[in-house]
């Protein structure tokens, strides 16, 4: 390809993936379909020139993933994350490879195929619940943590796939992998424990630009390496390069620095795979991409919600994390690519799955967008799978509340409050949706809801009919609204204190009822207007208060075991 065809293929591409983010869709259905455009008009000359580009955007995907895989996050989660995430992707193989040999494929495709339907979009769902401001809440910590085992699962398979390139299954080739693997992640965690991070540190760390530099030709090199004289692939060289920087204290720094070139990458490896969707069997697989297509969107969240049922927790929560696993993953793409290049599967397996992403990460965004209201209106139905005693509901159930305080999220501010009312033996309910701040509170017999604030059921187990005053310190708008929506209508209409981000989300809780708001920047600045006022620039007094402050954040620290 020279210079014009290049340009051309970036310009067409920008141009669907405008389109894209106008329709609310991830960027990446637009360049799918953006090469498949290109290629239907004979615009895409040389494949192999955008092959091999399209790799470096793989190795650089891959690249942040081990930058930013962190295996002790597993642990905050829990036994979810682990038997949910595991159990999805078992479940989905299972069904997935039953439909795909009904359909008449090979026991291999079959296989590949399955597989592939298991894996959930990272960059989508991330994107998606940060878009809701529900990255933290309890069910976007549980569909994290399913992202989590995901990844670590996908990285393993690649890694024993692309360890067999032969195709020889014999168990002496298998042990021989095994045993190269555990020397390489040996490797690896050496490198990462001691000479990288005093290399960085000390010789590259100190120029922002050598920084970015080195860290790619590190990353593509370990990709290099890997996937050429240590025969893995240049995907799990790329994992490695990034799982061995995972520690530099500056890793977040090359992370956000590496997104951008990777997303330049990236996106030419999408136009490659929707050009491949343009092949004459098209009319053949659109009918099955259909059928697993379906299997994704609804098999996918029921078999989510009925795993999250079994381990008691509630419908809502369940129901909105199990929407989050309704796509397939950019590592599915992946998947098919080394499948095709090792000869197991053929063009129209991967324009099947291709087009099976397509289909799915389309659907799935309206499904996570609209979550709430798609709970509420099949409510009944979604109690289904949710168990008599859920794990979202433990509270004093003897204890009578009456003119008590609600409090709602118990991280900086609440933690930070909490004590007084203790102090004042004021009854307090805390709702709280980290299971971190629960256990906390719960083994300081501080009565606490786990549970989502939008949850009515939570709201009502809390007895705000009854409160005096609710507190609700995450600045969600939403989450705020739902409140007092809630509470407006009551005969005794308890004290609501809500939060905000902005002035303008301030000024609209406000204008909904709210009794005051809590604004970050404005409180702070009022609070130095106020310091002014009262003790002007004296420097004794303003660093006895900083003395006090400093004393009182060491206090909470130590108190939340930060």
């Amino acid at each position: 390809m020279n210079f014009s065809e290049i340009s051309l293929l970036l310009v067409i591409a920008g141009g669907f993936g405008i389109l894209a983010k106008f329709l609310r869709q991830p960027l990446l259905i637009g360049f799918l379909f953006s090469g498949l455009f290109l290629s239907y008009f004979g615009f895409i000359g040389d494949q192999g020139i955008l092959d091999n580009l399209g790799k470096i955007g793989v190795a650089l995907l891959l690249f942040l993933v081990g930058m930013e895989m962190n295996i002790r996050e597993i642990p905050t989660i829990g036994k979810v994350a682990l038997t949910a995430g595991i159990g999805q992707i078992f479940f989905t193989s299972v069904v997935g490879f039953i439909i795909a040999y009904s359909l008449g494929f090979a026991v291999i495709p079959a296989i590949y195929v399955a597989v592939a339907l298991t894996f959930s979009s990272t960059i989508i769902i991330v994107k998606l619940l940060s878009e809701k401001d529900d990255i933290n809440s309890l069910y976007g910590k549980i569909a994290v943590g399913f992202l989590l085992v995901q990844d670590l699962v996908a990285v393993l398979i690649l890694m024993f796939l692309s360890g067999l390139r032969d195709g020889n299954f014999g168990i002496f080739p298998i042990l021989f992998l095994i045993i190269k693997a555990v020397l390489l992640f040996g490797l690896v965690w050496y490198l990462s424990k001691d000479i990288l991070p005093r290399l960085f540190s000390k010789v590259v760390g100190n120029s922002q630009e050598l920084l970015f530099t080195v860290s790619i030709a590190w990353a593509l090199g370990m990709a290099s390496l890997v996937g050429g004289p240590l025969g893995f692939s240049f995907e799990i060289g790329g994992f490695l390069a990034g799982l061995a920087l995972s520690n530099l204290p500056d890793h977040l720094g090359i992370s956000s620095k590496t997104k951008s070139l990777r997303d330049f990458f990236l996106t030419i490896f999408f136009v490659t795979l929707g050009s491949q969707l343009l092949i004459s069997e098209i009319s053949t697989i659109l009918p099955m991409a259909i059928v697993f297509s379906l299997f994704v969107l609804i098999g996918n969240p029921l078999i989510v919600m009925i795993i999250m049922g079994l381990m008691r927790y509630k419908s809502r929560t369940s129901f909105l994390a199990a929407v989050t696993v309704a796509q397939i993953s950019e590592f599915s793409f992946i998947l098919m690519a080394m499948g095709k290049s090792l000869g197991h599967v053929s063009d129209s397996n991967l324009a099947l799955v291709v087009l099976v992403g397509a289909f799915t990460m389309t659907a799935s965004t309206y499904l996570i967008l609209g979550g709430e209201k798609i709970y509420t209106k099949f409510k009944k139905f979604f109690k289904l799978f949710e168990r008599k005693n859920t794990n979202e509901s433990v509270l004093d159930k003897n204890f009578d509340y009456n003119d008590h305080v609600v409090l709602v999220g118990c991280d900086k501010i609440g933690n930070s409050i909490l004590p007084y009312f203790k102090r004042h033996n004021m009854q307090t309910i805390v709702i709280d949706f980290d299971p971190n701040v629960f256990n906390r509170l719960s083994s300081e017999n501080t009565d606490v809801l786990l549970g989502d604030v939008t949850d009515v059921e939570i709201l009502d187990m809390a007895k705000i009919i009854d409160a005096k005053i609710i507190i609700c310190t995450i600045p969600n708008l939403d989450e705020n609204l739902s409140i007092i929506n809630l509470i407006k209508n009551l005969k005794n209409k308890p004290i609501f204190i809500g939060s905000s981000n902005t002035r303008l989300e301030s000024l609209k809780l406000y204008e909904k009822g709210a009794d005051y708001v809590l604004n970050p920047d404005l409180i702070a600045g009022e609070f130095l207007r106020h310091m002014f006022l009262n003790h002007g620039f004296n420097l004794n007094k303003i660093s006895k208060m900083g003395k006090s402050h400093f004393n009182r954040l060491a206090f909470l620290k130590s108190h939340a075991k930060i």
